[in-house]
């Protein structure tokens, strides 16, 4: 089993960095947006808004929020895989949380940017096919008029 790089290899560290930064902003993406997750989302949502305990509300707001979350998770994949970042002792994994939840959500923006991009172009593209459909329908009855 391959475990993460020492302090010395440092390419190889950006590497872990850059990389298990990937599954943390998909994890913490899924559960913060997607569908899949919409009515736990929704349940936190209004748990976070209505508890009356402090740490209640915050509790549940972890889960709303894609910067608060990514912590989490960022800490969890620590966990899981060992990752210290620049130092060996326990400071390299304080700087690889904080690196890793800053390349997450550098991934997660670019993410949000893309899918308003793409969702900008399909809307374009079904407001000009609505145009062509009507300017085919204006067309053929122009057509059946002037055939009458």
């Amino acid at each position: 089993m391959t475990s993460a790089p020492d302090a010395t290899r440092i390419s190889l560290q950006v590497a872990w960095l850059l990389l298990l930064a990937l599954p943390i902003a998909t994890v913490t993406w899924t559960i913060t947006h997607e569908e899949i997750f919409r009515e736990a989302r929704e349940y936190c949502s209004d748990r976070s808004k209505r508890c009356r305990r402090l740490i209640q509300r915050k509790f549940f707001y972890v889960f709303t929020c894609e910067y608060c979350l990514s912590h989490y998770v960022a800490g969890l994949f620590i966990i899981l895989t060992g990752f210290r970042l620049l130092l060996d002792d326990w400071r390299g994994y304080v700087l690889a949380l904080f690196a890793l939840v800053a390349v997450a959500n550098m991934y997660m923006s670019l993410f949000g940017r893309l899918r308003v991009d793409i969702k900008s172009e399909r809307l374009e593209v079904a407001v000009k096919e609505r145009e062509v459909e009507e300017r085919e329908v204006e067309a053929h009855e122009a057509e059946e008029q002037s055939a009458r």
